[in-house]
């Protein structure tokens, strides 16, 4: 079976007026339809910098990037890009902030307003369609920006950080939150984190970074013995400091 994603011999660096700094080196994965991959590494590592590959926004120094087997710039497979901000107007209702995505492409027809107030209703939103974005709790808001991406139906998600400006207990709930959205879409899923809990809880693979240049240093699966835990549950699993044990020592060595 052709890989969703394959990365093979990705390298990139960025220049300026004092030099070149090397960001990326050797990088080499795959990612298969419907996993989630959680990719960890100390600050400065490329991690970010990989995401903006995936999403074309950058093009590699060297490697290839195949999507369903096809080379990214030739790939028509659509590509949803969730940062760590939510990025939502104020002068727009969180109805119009969510369909800011499908007004740019000119796909605002009967089925995708349809589908983009199904979308609304069924992750508690459809009471809030008129609201501005500061009368929404962050959590919320977060939920306001995966709609936005999601409303634009992406094979891919690519996911920079998206609970990071949150608090803990908010952080917990609404990753809980966006990750059984993502699986039960049964969507292709890349997060970037600093979190090595928020990772073992929600991959199915965890791929760890070196220091910059980032290199792969392993690729840790997360076979959970009971199947289908959401985050939280996965967080109170007594093999889950097992885990998070594994991907710290590879980090340390």
């Amino acid at each position: 079976m052709t890989a969703k994603l394959e990365v093979s011999g990705l390298s990139y660096s960025y220049h300026s007026m004092d030099g070149e700094t090397q960001a990326l080196s050797n990088i080499s994965f795959t990612v298969d339809t419907g996993e989630f991959i959680a990719i960890v590494g100390p600050s400065g590592c490329g991690k970010s910098t990989l995401l903006s590959i995936f999403s074309g926004l950058l093009k590699p120094d060297e490697g290839e990037i195949l999507i369903d087997g096809i080379p990214l710039p030739d790939s028509k497979v659509n590509i949803g890009y969730m940062l760590q901000k939510d990025h939502l107007f104020e002068w727009r209702s969180i109805l119009s902030n969510a369909a800011l995505g499908l007004e740019i492409q000119h796909k605002m027809d009967e089925r995708h307003k349809n589908d983009l107030r199904e979308l609304m209703n069924s992750y508690g939103l459809g009471n809030f369609e008129n609201s501005r974005p500061s009368e929404l709790s962050g959590g919320m808001r977060q939920r306001a920006a995966l709609i936005r991406t999601l409303a634009l139906e992406p094979d891919i998600l690519l996911l920079d950080e998206p609970f990071s400006a949150l608090d803990y207990q908010t952080r917990l709930s609404v990753c809980d939150d966006i990750s059984t959205i993502i699986r039960g879409r049964h969507k292709t899923a890349i997060l970037i984190t600093h979190d090595l809990s928020e990772a073992v809880s929600v991959a199915d693979r965890i791929i760890i970074l070196s220091k910059r240049p980032g290199r792969i240093k392993g690729i840790l699966p997360i076979p959970f013995s009971a199947p289908g835990l959401s985050p939280l549950e996965r967080r109170n699993d007594p093999e889950f400091s097992g885990y998070f044990n594994e991907v710290w020592k590879i980090l340390q060595n």
